[in-house]
């Protein structure tokens, strides 16, 4: 869904400036915050933007190394000063974005759920049924590894949601380093080796 409308995100990059000047990065991490984490612009969305705002002269762009800094120029704050109406209904607009994008999330990660125990139900009726009917030691087999397989996939998603929501509070605090993804990365590759381990004996 879109997310800004024509126009929005150049008006909304200024209201964030007048607070003081900022590097991309914090405007990025910003408006994730004003989604509460459910809506992250990408660089590609906000620095033409900026560059675009720089060249009608409403901010100005400091190089200080590796990192450029934005503020406003007074011909910016004149025209944030001018459009405080179309702010406000723009926070309006925003305010109903944001829960229409966590209703998603919220229904998305339902349906994952419902699948899951589907999924369950259907692998615990083929236990219940083998458990009543001669079967071959092979179909007993077969039932318990579903019904395992699925209890597995259960826990991996809910780890997966777990750990998205910590470090969606983490990023909205500014405290996602990148010693926290080199961690994920190990762990994850450590997990996924013993994993795998276990599933080919080897």
């Amino acid at each position: 869904m879109a997310v800004f409308a024509h126009g929005q995100l150049r008006l909304y990059l200024l209201a964030l400036l007048e607070s003081g000047p900022k590097h991309g990065y914090e405007l990025i991490t910003a408006l994730s915050d004003r989604f509460g984490g459910t809506y992250r612009p990408s660089p590609g969305t906000v620095y033409p933007r900026l560059a675009r705002l720089e060249e009608e002269g409403l901010v100005q762009r400091t190089d200080d190394g590796r990192k450029s800094t934005y503020r406003l120029t007074d011909a910016g704050r004149a025209e944030l000063a001018a459009r405080r109406g179309d702010l406000a209904a723009l926070e309006e607009d925003l305010a109903e974005t944001v829960r229409s994008l966590a209703a998603q999330v919220r229904d998305e990660v339902r349906g994952a759920m419902a699948e899951l125990r589907a999924d369950l139900a259907a692998a615990a009726q083929e236990v219940r049924a083998a458990a009543g009917t001669p079967v071959s030691p092979a179909g007993e087999r077969r039932a318990a590894s579903r019904a395992r397989r699925a209890e597995a996939e259960a826990l991996l998603h809910e780890f997966r949601d777990e750990m998205r929501a910590e470090l969606r509070r983490a990023d909205a605090r500014g405290e996602v380093t990148q010693l926290t993804v080199d961690t994920v990365r190990t762990v994850l590759d450590s997990a996924r080796r013993a994993i795998v381990a276990t599933l080919t004996g080897r």
